[in-house]
């Protein structure tokens, strides 16, 4: 436990971060030996800024949004470059990519 304003409890998590890293933001309804599909368009980016699995969560959110996509994978790079693998029935234009992005209030950058 940390000290915390009065009234108001902060977990430390394991490896710093906020409170919400500890939040599982898996999908418990997805088979964990789960393939992907070879019809399936792959494209790889990166994004700085994000610091927990909330920030995974809202560019997640803001990705999975866009016509098409079927699956965002987020690989956390605490406050660096994060990976990010859209998975998609057809190519998606990085515009569209980068204005999801910055919708969820972070930025497409190199990896």
């Amino acid at each position: 436990m940390t000290l915390a304003p009065e009234g108001r409890t902060e977990i430390d998590v394991a490896g710093g971060g906020c409170s919400c890293c500890a939040i599982d933001t898996t999908d418990a309804a997805a088979p964990a030996d789960a393939t992907t599909d070879a019809s399936l368009v792959e494209a790889t980016f990166g994004v700085a800024g994000m610091t927990c699995g909330s920030c995974v969560a809202h560019v997640t959110q803001e990705l999975t949004a866009i016509d098409g996509v079927d699956g965002v994978d987020v690989e956390l790079v605490n406050g660096g470059v994060s990976g990010v693998t859209v998975r998609s029935s057809a190519p998606i234009s990085d515009a569209a990519i980068a204005a999801a992005v910055e919708e969820a209030g972070y930025r497409v950058a190199e990896r």
